[in-house]
């Protein structure tokens, strides 16, 4: 995987995390799974990232 979109699935699933937190903190159950929905769109990335590269290897 390139490091430049290892970056950027890696931020996506960090910011994830921080709007659940944040949702779960102020009571805030729409920005919760606004959250979770990032962090497993960032995981999915990075799993078809890491897919492609094994096959390439």
């Amino acid at each position: 995987m390139s490091a430049g979109k290892k970056i950027k699935h890696t931020a996506e699933t960090a910011k994830g995390k921080a709007k659940e937190a944040t949702g779960k903190a102020v009571g805030n159950e729409s920005l919760v799974v606004k959250g979770k929905a990032e962090q497993v769109k960032g995981d999915m990335a990075q799993a078809g990232q890491k897919a492609k590269d094994a096959l390439k290897h």
